[in-house]
């Protein structure tokens, strides 16, 4: 199931586009253009598998399981989006590890050094509320790290079900940082290409030094949030009303989420 150790080769590399940026406004379009590829890319050849972890969702949710998501760094913003969203399944929650959420750990370099540290995702896993038939989304741009690598082997190994969102470009590009030598995608149920080439920079001048325009964020949710998209409508199909939440903004959004709370507390955790 999944493309294990299958996949594309990754992103087309930054947009050299020549030696002159030729204003702001052109910049700014080559930027997005660049951008509208990627998801045309993933539109295109990902598809397929955006359905399949969709599916897998629904079948967790029909089960009586819980969704759970994680990322480290910048990565774990993708995961934070899909978490008490309007719009958005109400059972998905966030997979918390202390200093590498996002980047408000200071200093922010800790976080980079702690998705290095063998051994912190079996801990996690073990105080975190997850159970065999639940499933985890785990979102890493490289994949390389030990922590993600970790996360997917201990999840996998207590009976979850692994969706991975990657960039398989890097497991051909560079060099595993865990023990084993294998990447995020190595074990999963089903992987999610996000096409990023390695260093995710899609614009590159003459006039800079490096290149610069990161899509790894735009696209990773993007990924989240069509699968997501695809679990409430499979959930549909087999005559189950999804647990959406709307947004607290509109008029009777309040009372609606009360009520999603009371019905599937018991496997929303972020209220708690």
């Amino acid at each position: 199931m999944g493309k294990g150790s299958q996949g594309s080769d990754g992103g087309s590399g930054p947009d050299t586009g020549g030696g002159s940026d030729g204003g702001a406004d052109l910049l700014a379009a080559r930027y997005l253009d660049a951008a509208i590829d990627l998801l045309r890319r993933v539109r295109d050849e990902e598809s397929a598998d955006i359905t399949a972890a969709g599916e897998l969702i629904a079948d967790a949710v029909t089960a009586g399981g819980r969704l759970f998501a994680f990322g480290a760094g910048h990565s774990s913003l993708a995961a934070q989006d899909v978490v008490y969203r309007a719009g958005g399944l109400a059972l998905m929650n966030l997979l918390s590890v202390p200093g590498v959420v996002g980047v408000d750990v200071m200093p922010a370099t800790l976080g980079s050094a702690l998705e290095r540290v063998d051994g912190l995702a079996g801990a996690v896993l073990d105080s975190s509320p997850a159970r065999s038939g639940d499933v985890l989304v785990i979102i890493s741009l490289s994949g390389r790290n030990s922590l993600p690598v970790e996360m997917a082997m201990n999840a996998r190994a207590i009976g979850l079900k692994v969706i991975g969102v990657t960039s398989v470009a890097y497991a051909t590009e560079t060099r595993s940082r865990h023990v084993s030598g294998t990447f995020l995608k190595d074990h999963c149920d089903l992987v999610l290409d996000s096409k990023i080439a390695v260093g995710d920079a899609e614009i590159a001048l003459d006039s800079v030094d490096a290149p610069f325009g990161p899509a790894s964020t735009m696209v990773a949710s993007a990924l989240m949030q069509a699968m997501m998209a695809t679990a409430a409508a499979a959930l549909a199909e087999r005559g189950i009303q999804p647990p959406l939440l709307r947004s607290a903004n509109v008029d009777g959004g309040h009372d609606w989420n009360g009520r999603v709370f009371s019905e599937y507390g018991d496997r929303i955790f972020y209220r708690h």
